[in-house]
């Protein structure tokens, strides 16, 4: 896929983007969740090793194709990492998967009740090597714990900053200010980061799109502003710790917003699976989240 054609898969293709990108904080703990114990392995060569295979299982399975999985997100290392013998991006390429590259570098500690990203002093680099390899665009998480205004401004300033970053390489940037789904004041903070994103978009140069990735918001359709603004090519959801059917019955209420699920996606699947049954999970997981994402419901 050209440019071109990848802006247009994710600007209207029908389907959800898969989060592959658990990084090394989160690794054991997906690890785990696969069926694979701490004990099991020693170091992060190994760690990384294991965690690169149950990749690759999931993405060379039958059930992973482009119809339904539109996008794709990688942690840095899946990235340059190989499947069959082919660079990931270009393994998923060739099955009509768009790649995203996952950018940050973890968080700070909270302050204003959000968490900021910490600095990203290699992006220029990661960004070129990315685009290098067929990427088409990037992740960048922070956390919003609390209704705090001047902490969820900084957030989008700072996402907004890293984008442009971002869009100068050529890439799209997935904006990620993820607020806390067992936050006390869920609904005050949704209303707030909407109003600081469209701030933020109605500041961008004309023609430049972003694509944002939201925690599904307490009141279904809060977000319809994003899904239509003309400067947003895809508004995406997180799962933000949902159970997967919790999280697609959310989801389907939310015009316009596709998933971006990690945990709600791959919480099925298990090491210990023959590959038809780990294809069969997966594939019951794809079609849930799937539906959710192009099957909508009235609130």
């Amino acid at each position: 896929m050209q440019h071109a054609d990848m802006t247009a898969k994710i600007a209207k293709g029908n389907g959800f983007i898969a989060a592959l990108d658990q990084s090394g904080g989160s690794t054991p703990k997906a690890l785990k969740g696969y069926g694979i114990e701490e004990n099991a392995y020693s170091g992060d060569e190994e760690m990384f090793g294991l965690i690169h295979q149950m990749r690759t299982r999931v993405i060379t399975s039958p059930a992973f194709t482009g119809d339904k999985v539109i996008g794709a997100i990688l942690f840095e290392r899946t990235m340059d990492g190989t499947i069959e013998g082919k660079p990931t991006p270009t393994a998923l390429l060739e099955r009509g998967v768009v790649p995203f590259i996952k950018i940050d570098k973890g968080l700070e500690a909270e302050a204003d009740g959000v968490q900021l990203m910490k600095p990203m002093p290699e992006l220029s680099a990661l960004l070129t090597r990315a685009k290098g390899l067929g990427v088409f665009g990037t992740k960048e998480r922070s956390v919003i714990n609390l209704a705090n205004r001047e902490g969820i401004a900084a957030v989008v300033k700072q996402q907004f900053e890293v984008g442009k970053e971002v869009l100068a390489h050529g890439m799209m940037p997935m904006i990620e200010p993820e607020i806390n789904i067992k936050s006390p004041e869920r609904a005050a903070a949704d209303q707030i980061l909407l109003e600081e994103i469209l701030k933020a978009l109605d500041a961008l140069p004309a023609g430049e799109q972003v694509m944002l990735k939201l925690s599904i918001p307490a009141k279904a359709g809060l977000y319809d502003p994003l899904v239509d603004h003309p400067k947003v090519l895809r508004v995406v959801a997180l799962s933000g710790g949902f159970p997967r059917a919790e999280a697609c019955a959310e989801l389907a209420k939310n015009r316009g917003m596709i998933a971006s699920f990690s945990r709600a996606l791959l919480d099925d699947l298990r090491h210990q699976m023959s590959d038809d049954e780990f294809n069969a999970s997966l594939g019951e997981a794809i079609d849930e989240i799937y539906e959710a994402s192009t099957d909508k419901v009235a609130a």
